[in-house]
């Protein structure tokens, strides 16, 4: 018992800090859909949905390998380190070189020839290079902090990230235009090259939060050493490549279709509906904040027990009482969907326009549900260093999605996105349990866990159409269902808490 309460603890630690941290980016999100109109708000949602794709390569798999390796060669951290960080600041910086001497044309192939705004396109990558440069060299320093368990000094790092990102933002969405306004101190200079309502003002917060991240991080810079393990090395890569593009395949499935959106759709109405969906994508990120605290505290807990010898039991435990929190999770945001709403938007001249976007909610959450199993799951080729399983898992995703999205966006819009990206993650985490179950068995307890989840499925449906998003009957629903749980599970609680105690 002594091991869940360690995970539980570490998990609780990160998951506190990434909520709060999340908390605090989220507040943007009412901010920016109040200060862009969507086609705007779909700009913003467009670029980063690019930065994600590049992210993924240029962290080429090496966190998941760092935390391998670290476990599996105890005798040389010092070099599983410095490989790592070599890795990666090599791959960034040929980018940083490729991209600064190529920003012209990537910026007219991502406005669509729209020479309108290509100079400010011209801009916005130029911030973006240097905004993934520095989060792609950054990746490893945090990597080791979490490794050393050292989850406060993690914490504290996201925060000053976090707060100064949303801070800057604050100051060039509100603060600015008030001294301008009111003709304060220095508002004759910020006039002079403030503009109004630019979204680059956005992107520039974001280069000055990764650059202070960078600079707290220094400690962890300071500790590597540029001596390169030859043999290591091509270890380390030949199982980092498989999970670069499984990683890849995964942002594909997460981003895909707010580029696809803006390509397939009529010019006049693909920056709104990318805007729209954008917008509505972030109520399921509540969602995704959860799996994401889960992932930072299992991953490098999952590697460290991985030689004990109920290491599996222990595997299945703690999928068990995920699904039970994803679940209810996902009945508690779309029976409260009335309330959470509004965390788009207040402004009554867009409100049609957003939450026109609400019947895709479901779909994305459910998604999320799947993706959380799927991430749970892929432990066992991890483990067995079979980690190729993981890119053909992921191929299977990356290519319904692809396939899937230009069939469906040209007819249906974001709702299409919506269906085939739950649909990517259910195939995804069906593949990998039974993939599992054959090369790295775990007694997982199936039918109470298909049980839970198709459960909340049928309530899922019960509240947000047969009874049309009521909030009284749908946190009914939610009671009922834990309830049920807490009856079902009691037995196992008890003996979960006496172990505890």
């Amino acid at each position: 018992m002594s091991v869940i309460k360690k995970f539980l603890g570490q998990t609780a630690v990160y998951g506190v800090s990434t909520i709060l941290s999340r908390l605090l980016n989220f507040i943007l999100t009412p901010i920016y859909v109040r200060a862009y109109l969507p086609g705007t708000f779909g700009i913003l949602t467009k670029l980063f949905s690019y930065a994600s794709l590049i992210n993924a390569v240029l962290a080429f798999g090496m966190e998941s390998t760092y935390f391998r390796y670290l476990n599996k060669y105890e005798d040389k951290k010092d070099a599983v380190y410095n490989n790592s960080f070599i890795c990666i600041a090599f791959i960034a910086g040929l980018f940083l070189i490729t991209g600064s001497v190529f920003s012209d044309s990537i910026a007219a192939w991502i406005s669509n020839g729209d020479i309108g705004q290509s100079a400010d396109y011209q801009k916005y990558v130029k911030y973006f290079v240097g905004i993934l440069f520095v989060d792609a060299i950054c990746v490893i320093p945090f990597a080791k902090i979490r490794a050393d368990n050292k989850a406060f000094r993690y914490s504290v790092v996201k925060f000053l990230n976090i707060g100064s990102f949303v801070g800057l933002n604050l100051v060039f969405i509100y603060i600015i235009p008030a001294v301008i306004k009111h003709h304060w101190l220095m508002s004759g200079w910020f006039e002079s090259w403030y503009r109004y309502q630019w979204v680059g003002y956005v992107f520039i917060s974001n280069l000055a939060a990764s650059v202070l991240t960078f600079l707290v991080l220094l400690p962890e810079f300071l500790q590597i050493r540029f001596r390169f393990d030859k043999d290591l090395f091509l270890k380390m890569i030949s199982y980092s490549w498989p999970i670069l593009v499984a990683n890849l395949s995964f942002i594909i499935n997460e981003n895909l279709d707010k580029i696809v959106l803006s390509k397939l759709l009529p010019r006049s109405v693909a920056d709104i509906d990318v805007g729209i969906y954008g917008a509505v994508c972030k109520i399921a990120m509540f969602l995704s904040i959860f799996i994401t605290a889960f992932r930072l505290g299992a991953e490098p807990f999952f590697f460290s027990h991985a030689k004990n010898e109920n290491a599996r039991k222990t595997y299945a435990t703690i999928l068990h009482y995920f699904v039970i929190a994803l679940s209810l999770l996902f009945v508690a945001l779309v029976a409260n969907i009335e309330i959470l709403k509004y965390f788009i938007s207040r402004d009554k001249a867009h409100l049609a326009q957003y939450w026109s976007g609400l019947p895709a909610v479901p779909y994305l959450l459910f998604g999320y549900v799947c993706l959380g199993i799927y991430m749970n799951l892929s432990i066992w080729y991890r483990l067995s260093d079979q980690t190729r399983f993981g890119l053909y898992i992921s191929l299977v995703g990356a290519i319904l999605t692809i396939v899937l999205n230009f069939v469906l966006i040209p007819k249906y819009s974001y709702m299409g996105s919506a269906w085939v990206s739950m649909l990517a993650y259910f195939v995804m985490m069906v593949i990998s349990y039974v993939l599992g179950q054959k090369y790295y068995p775990i007694p997982y307890k199936l039918k109470r866990i298909a049980g839970y989840l198709i459960t909340s499925v049928v309530l899922v449906i019960l509240s947000f159409w047969v009874f049309n998003r009521n909030i009284y009957i749908g946190n009914l629903l939610l009671l009922l269902f834990f309830a049920g749980i807490a009856y079902i599970e009691k037995d196992e609680l008890k003996v979960l808490l006496a172990r505890g105690k």
